[in-house]
């Protein structure tokens, strides 16, 4: 039985028909043409697919659309625009922290989470934020440079 379901995507409310057990990810990336959030495993465990509900980091993948209505969702293509990148998308680019590039947007939104919570971590809480991100590239430690970067860009009072 579809559903019309209301949410608030980056700012703007739309409208979607759809089964309530529709996982959020393909509403985002098919529905929506959001094509940022990335589809991983489809199971919960690789992060790819991170957006913000109510500024929580979650998996797309395995939310479903009922459990995303009437909430504040947040995807890589809210935090910036090409003219104006949000300072974790700055920090990536500086410290050349994605190579393929596939789980980036993912990583930035947990990273987002993290330094909505705590604008100064440390590299151990850093660390632990990205434990359920998965990047076969091999640049963690890129990673954890742009995000300490971003985080003293943002205390900085540079705009998110």
């Amino acid at each position: 039985m579809t559903d019309t379901i209301k949410l608030n995507v980056n700012g703007i409310e739309h409208s979607v028909t759809a089964e309530a057990d529709t996982p959020l990810l393909y509403i985002l990336r098919n529905d929506l043409q959001l094509k940022g959030t990335r589809f991983g495993c489809g199971l919960g465990q690789c992060g790819a697919c991170n957006v913000l509900i109510d500024g929580r980091n979650v998996q797309s993948c395995d939310t479903p659309l009922w459990a995303a209505a009437g909430k504040r969702i947040t995807t890589i293509e809210g935090l910036g625009t090409p003219q104006r990148l949000h300072p974790l998308q700055q920090a990536f680019i500086d410290e050349q922290a994605a190579q393929c590039g596939y789980c980036a947007s993912g990583i930035i939104m947990s990273a987002k989470a993290l330094l909505d919570r705590n604008p100064n971590p440390g590299e151990d809480e850093i660390r632990a934020a990205l434990d359920r991100n998965l990047c076969r590239c091999g640049t963690h430690t890129r990673i954890v440079r742009a995000i300490r970067r971003a985080a003293r860009s943002i205390a900085a009072g540079t705009p998110r």
